[in-house]
């Protein structure tokens, strides 16, 4: 086995970083992929403003999303380790065609369990059936000899008083003339209630698919040890890294936003990890035209520390705004925008008070920096920006 750099995050496609990796590499692995829920989701800023971060959206159905997932599940048990385990978070969309899927590549005889997790809160209320108020938690092993920590609840007053007895070896009861030790509370099952993250608190931070530490807590502690490596190639917000730095685990987080990224790192910044280093984000203009349009904006706008614009004023051609002046900012992924685009932005940003705004590009034609020009003897500076030139700008 070789070894992997731990404590990182990778920025890009999982499947292309897992495959990477060497070979049982990782002693655990936490997965909270897309659900397939044909939703596009958006980090909620404390301003109330909305980012698009991801969509579950796969043209195709239901198949190619089982193929797109199967690739990655595979490289996810060729890099965990004969004693690791995996815990594949879904939903009802998806958790039976994913079940199948993962019989197929850890073998049917290493599933474990089927954990539901019931959640009570923010739940969709049916008109007919019941709500629905649980995911479904796929945990699977690499093979029959794997690390598992018995996890037990709390002790009850009903357990204090029937081991009622005490020596140097802690509490115990008396049964036909025999010793039995109290160890604790009842052992954990599979039905694990963990309220949901409530709208109030301080763990929240605003990214729709965020899960509770509590909920990690239990995952990492049950099959991993001090020093193992835990690995979230789905990570999001990075609830994984944080539990895992927080339980003594090393860890390594992947996902394609670099926006989740930057707000991994700050995450992991508030629990004392420094220095937090993040692997393939975009720096490149090829790199940045790759990207996704609404990762592109969200790139731009985090990049010179801009907020993103509410959803009315995004409708007005307003993506964001600059976080001191509140400068309107308008973001285009092409090269060669033209006057008809500055027309337009001089519009959106009289319509908001200002007298100045901002319009980020590849680059832009020669009448859209006569446009530009013409409007600032009017009084309304509309300054065109280049992306390779963004840093003298901001």
């Amino acid at each position: 086995m070789s070894e992997i750099e731990t404590n990182l995050i990778y920025c890009g496609d999982n499947l292309e970083i897992l495959a990477k990796f060497p070979e049982k590499s990782v002693d655990l692995i936490y997965a909270d992929p897309p659900f397939f829920s044909n939703k596009q989701y958006e980090i909620i800023w404390g301003n109330g403003a909305e980012m698009k971060v991801y969509e579950d959206r796969w043209k195709g159905g239901i198949n190619v999303y089982i193929e797109w997932m199967k690739e990655r599940l595979w490289h996810c048990y060729r890099v965990l380790k004969d004693t690791g385990s995996m815990y594949l978070h879904c939903d009802w969309h998806a958790n039976h065609r994913l079940r199948v899927a993962m019989d197929d590549i850890f073998n049917e005889k290493n599933f474990q369990n089927t954990i539901i997790w019931h959640y009570g809160l923010g739940a969709f209320q049916k008109d007919k059936g019941f709500p629905r108020k649980h995911d479904t938690i796929l945990f699977y092993s690499k093979t029959r000899d794997f690390t598992f920590n018995k996890i037990r609840e709390g002790v009850t007053p009903q357990m204090l008083a029937k081991y009622c007895h005490q020596d140097e070896k802690g509490r115990y009861m008396m049964s036909y003339g025999k010793k039995y030790y109290l160890k604790g509370g009842k052992p954990l099952d599979d039905v694990w209630d963990i309220p949901a993250i409530a709208a109030t608190s301080g763990e929240r931070t605003g990214y729709p698919t965020q899960k509770p530490e509590a909920l990690l807590k239990r995952i990492i502690e049950a099959s991993s040890n001090k020093g193992d490596i835990v690995l979230d190639p789905f990570c999001g917000c990075g609830t994984t890294l944080v539990v895992a730095h927080k339980l003594g685990r090393k860890w390594i987080g992947i996902d394609v936003s670099p926006i989740a990224c930057n707000l991994m790192k700050d995450r992991l910044g508030k629990v004392g990890v420094s220095d937090v280093r993040i692997v393939g984000a975009p720096k490149t203009i090829d790199e940045l035209k790759a990207l996704e349009p609404f990762q592109f904006q969200n790139w731009v706008i985090d990049h010179i520390s801009g907020v993103p614009a509410d959803k009315k004023s995004a409708d007005m051609g307003i993506d964001g705004y600059t976080s001191l002046e509140r400068r309107p900012i308008q973001v285009k992924q092409r090269e060669g925008v033209g006057r008809n685009t500055v027309d337009n932005f001089e519009t959106a940003v009289r319509r908001v008070g200002q007298t100045t705004g901002y319009i980020i590009a590849f680059s832009f034609t020669k009448s859209a920096y006569e446009e530009a020009a013409r409007v600032k003897q009017e009084g309304l500076e509309i300054i065109l920006v280049r992306v390779d030139e963004i840093d003298k700008h901001f």
